[in-house]
């Protein structure tokens, strides 16, 4: 077993044909010049173009590069836990192989963690290349879910962190399978602290992250991290019965008073359609946390690893890892 680095740098890939050598020379170039001792552990997460031939020269060519292939796309957060649990390093950092969040932050991040921090958070002072529209959005979650959420995610804060070996092994236990990994590395605790910095726009290629997958990100953090949607829930259908209390109350009185019946058909029309629309509402919520809870209860693994690279050119079946954790 070769000696432990001192950081391991965990990249995600789907579809990164164009930037995958680009990446490896500025984490390279960087990491030598500073006289760390790393590796990096590149996931396949299903690309369908070339990714994988290239993380396969880049491994051939650098013993310290690490492939995981996973056995289809499980998705950009499975792929980041994939990662952390067949890291080594005596810290890990994530980042996205576009190079969006720079890796000439990487130094300053390690000199936080070798000064006692368990968790570095990098925060994003301005996004570079992003739309209005999914600045506002990514703005108007991160305020949200702080609303929501009993566990505050640092504000403008994506997955782009490092991580000490005893925080790793923390986030390796927590087994959920909608994880959203800025949020369970908030709510781990330990010491943590945050770096400011401006993010840059695609090296090439395109984002990764559609307005679906956003939204399925968003709904993921919200339904993980907070109940606060059934007290609502709740709390609105103590209102509707209530209001329904003082409908009932008007066509009592209007049939026991009055000989005025018909025109109550409207007030019993709309008050038919509000509560149908609340009903579906509340159970649409309601169902979004037993979809959940149905997910958690097949205890299915949370990836599977079609071969993994390292040093010795080991390969781990996909029956090896189906309980998601690294031999």
């Amino acid at each position: 077993m070769h000696p432990r680095p001192e950081v391991s740098i965990v990249v995600p890939c789907y579809n990164e044909q164009e930037v995958i050598r680009e990446c490896y020379r500025r984490l390279t170039n960087i990491l030598q010049t500073a006289g760390i001792s790393y590796e990096l552990v590149f996931i396949n997460d299903g690309s369908g173009d070339d990714t994988l031939p290239i993380l396969r020269e880049l491994h051939n060519a650098d013993v310290r590069v690490k492939v995981v292939n996973l056995s289809r796309n499980f998705g950009h957060q499975l792929a980041i836990s994939a990662g952390i649990e067949y890291s080594r390093g005596h810290a890990v950092a994530i980042m996205d192989a576009d190079l969006q969040d720079p890796p000439e932050l990487l130094p300053a991040m390690l000199e936080q963690y070798r000064s006692g921090y368990d968790v570095v958070n990098c925060t994003r002072r301005s996004r570079e290349g992003e739309s209005w529209l999914k600045l506002w959005t990514a703005r108007t979650f991160y305020r949200l879910i702080n609303r929501l959420s009993d566990t505050p995610i640092p504000l403008d804060t994506g997955d782009f962190r490092l991580m000490s070996r005893r925080a790793v092994q923390a986030l390796i236990s927590l087994r959920e399978t909608h994880r959203m990994v800025r949020g369970l590395t908030t709510w781990i605790g330990f010491r943590q602290t945050q770096i400011e910095y401006d993010r840059s726009a695609r090296l090439a290629g395109v984002t990764k992250y559609p307005m679906g997958k956003m939204l399925n990100l968003a709904l993921d953090g919200i339904v993980s991290f907070s109940t606060v949607p059934l007290r609502v829930v709740s709390l609105v259908g103590a209102l509707a019965a209530s209001l329904a209390v003082f409908g009932i109350l008007y066509a009592l009185i209007l049939r026991l008073f009055t000989r005025v019946w018909v025109p109550g058909w409207t007030l019993l029309f709309t008050g038919i359609l509000f509560l149908g629309g609340l009903q579906l509402l509340s159970l649409g919520i309601v169902g979004e946390y037993i979809g959940r809870i149905y997910t958690e209860c097949k205890r299915r693994p949370l990836f599977l690893v079609q071969e993994f690279l390292t040093e010795e050119d080991e390969e781990v079946s996909a029956s090896a890892a189906t309980v998601g954790t690294a031999p």
